[in-house]
């Protein structure tokens, strides 16, 4: 359950909204309603992990657990490979072989689960590309280049290479790959989230060498280019990591015009010791705000600080003197990556499926009522951050003309529907969900 704290700022919060800042496009029931309408009985509970919500597993370890754990996660996490899908470039156009993607894709929704995607050039150590230690995923036509040169270094984590910014094509390249990606999967329902940037793992920082703006990292003029060409167009919710209030790294901190985008944030060592006090902490304020997550989705990473920490943060006591849920509450989490948890004492498959339905969205339908061949409906988000792909709440197959998408947390909304409803045919639909997901909502009227 949620705690009771964050429920009273949460209602406290919305008393003063609706005390002080009326909105004139919403108001309150009684003034829409002048008589004739008959309230509408119906009972409906949350009591499954919504979609595109929750604790995250990587595919491998929900494949070997779903049996236990299927139904306490609703996502699934892997690393993904440009040069896996790119074959090659004919005529100034990529040739592509998505074959392998879908595959997983397909793999992650057979167990009634969508996919978090990061694509990721450099691993320190990773053998997954060919077989030897840290190989870049840049697609072998551009490696094959006689201006494409690529650096090298061996680090606490094994050999690394890194991919060569300052040769052009790996510039087009990697722009173009993320338009031909939103182009095939934009609609695709397999997909909720993609996590977006460059160096070490996607994460926007590499150690164990010098860092070398547009040499072994894409140049700041070439990360504004690139990020707000694909703010242009990402249909896909993207996020990118917490390092990326580095000013070393990025420029996007203190450039208006980057803050302005739509991406949320991934924090990839979540809830450690210091997590609270220190570089974390600065960073989620030097690029949230307060506000980012009404505007992008907020996941990440449980800490591998200590190799307890995944498998202790499900304690209901916390840890660190701080619960998941009240740093969920905090953050307005979404997802979170918890691939080890499962091995600790607190990550049992009935916390798990706690845990995953405190996080992200979750609605309550507060008012339904009908008159002849009318309906109005009144639905708010109890959860603790907005859902980000529309979705609508439906009387007998018609849609609501307002989506969901983005009501934040203790905000309502109104709506009316032109056919009468006994309770039975209230949904909510989502075109961003697999067939076999369900959005529940909370009701007992």
């Amino acid at each position: 359950m949620k705690s009771i704290l964050y429920f009273l700022i949460i209602a406290v919060g919305c008393a003063a909204c609706a005390c002080n800042n009326p909105d004139p496009d919403n108001p309150p029931i009684d003034d829409i309603l002048p008589g004739g309408y008959t309230n509408v009985s119906i009972k409906s509970t949350v009591d499954a992990v919504q979609p595109s919500t929750g604790l995250v597993l990587w595919s491998d370890n929900a494949r070997s657990r779903n049996s236990k754990y299927g139904e306490s996660i609703s996502l699934e996490y892997a690393y993904c490979l440009p040069c896996k899908v790119v074959k090659g470039k004919v005529d100034g156009k990529l040739q592509y072989d998505w074959s392998s993607f879908d595959s997983w894709l397909n793999d992650v929704a057979s167990r009634n689960h969508q996919a978090v995607v990061r694509f990721r050039y450099e691993y320190p150590g990773s053998r997954d590309v060919d077989g030897k230690s840290g190989t870049t995923a840049v697609p072998d036509y551009i490696k094959a280049m006689e201006d494409y040169n690529e650096t090298y270094n061996k680090n606490e984590d094994g050999a690394t290479y890194y991919a060569d910014w300052s040769n052009a094509e790996l510039q087009w390249f990697t722009k173009q790959f993320y338009y031909d990606f939103n182009e095939v999967y934009k609609k695709d329902p397999r997909i909720a989230f993609l996590e977006v940037g460059f160096g070490h793992w996607g994460e926007y920082h590499i150690y164990g060498t010098p860092l070398k703006l547009g040499i072994n990292f894409p140049s700041h003029d070439y990360q504004k280019e690139f990020l707000t060409y694909i703010d242009g167009f990402l249909e896909i919710p993207w996020l990118i990591s917490i390092d990326a209030a580095d000013s070393n790294y990025t420029p996007i901190a203190r450039d208006e015009q980057l803050m302005a985008l739509t991406f949320g944030l991934f924090d990839d060592s979540f809830m450690h010791k210091e997590h609270e006090t220190g570089y974390n902490e600065e960073c989620w304020n030097a690029l949230g705000k307060g506000i980012r997550w009404q505007r992008g989705a907020c996941g990440g990473e449980i800490s591998y600080y200590t190799s307890a920490d995944q498998r202790n943060f499900l304690n209901p006591d916390g840890m660190y003197g701080v619960t998941l849920e009240e740093a969920a509450g905090k953050y307005h989490i979404t997802f979170m990556i918890a691939n080890d948890a499962p091995a600790g004492k607190y990550g049992t498959a009935e916390r798990f499926k706690q845990a995953s339905i405190f996080c992200g969205y979750n609605f309550a339908l507060t008012y339904l009522a009908v008159k002849g061949d009318e309906t109005v409906a009144r639905i708010t988000n109890t959860g603790v951050a907005p859902i980000y792909r529309d979705a609508y709440l439906t009387v007998g197959g018609e849609r609501s003309k307002t989506s969901l998408k983005g009501l934040l947390p203790g905000d309502e909304i109104t709506m009316s529907f032109g056919r009468a409803t006994d309770g039975t045919d209230v949904t909510i639909e989502s075109d961003y969900i697999l067939p076999t997901q369900k959005i529940q909502f909370d009701a007992d009227l």
